[in-house]
């Protein structure tokens, strides 16, 4: 029973951090001056009503448009792709970088320090 309880806590916490993931890209799309059917193009979706599904937290950005999504909404690559990761895979993203949560305005140049001493733990 205990199981349960757990498993719905962090589903329901996975639900939340996809919304803040959505909130994110909507803020980004909108700085970019992109409407969502511009968005798709860019990115590569063939509908556009995918980025509404994303934006509302229903949905992620697969992987392998990571790059694409991020040089249309003007947004290092790196930055998008550990941002996304937070938001979608909180197990991996604290595994790797600590369980520290960056502020919402984390800047690149925090992100490559992190990403030095992540490297620096790796064998060669």
């Amino acid at each position: 029973m205990a199981s349960n309880t757990v498993r719905n806590r962090e589903t329901h916490e996975l639900a939340e951090l996809r919304k803040q993931a959505g909130l994110w890209l909507r803020q980004k799309r909108d700085s970019a001056g992109l409407s969502q059917r511009e968005l798709a193009g860019a990115v590569g979706f063939e509908y556009y009503t995918f980025i509404s599904q994303i934006e509302a937290g229903r949905g992620k950005v697969p992987a392998e448009r990571f790059e694409a999504y991020a040089k249309a909404v003007k947004v290092d690559a790196r930055e998008f792709a550990m941002t996304m990761l937070r938001h979608n895979d909180p197990h991996t993203y604290s595994l790797i970088f600590g369980t520290e949560q960056p502020a919402a305005h984390t800047g690149v140049v925090d992100l490559e320090a992190r990403l030095r001493r992540l490297e620096a733990r790796l064998p060669e």
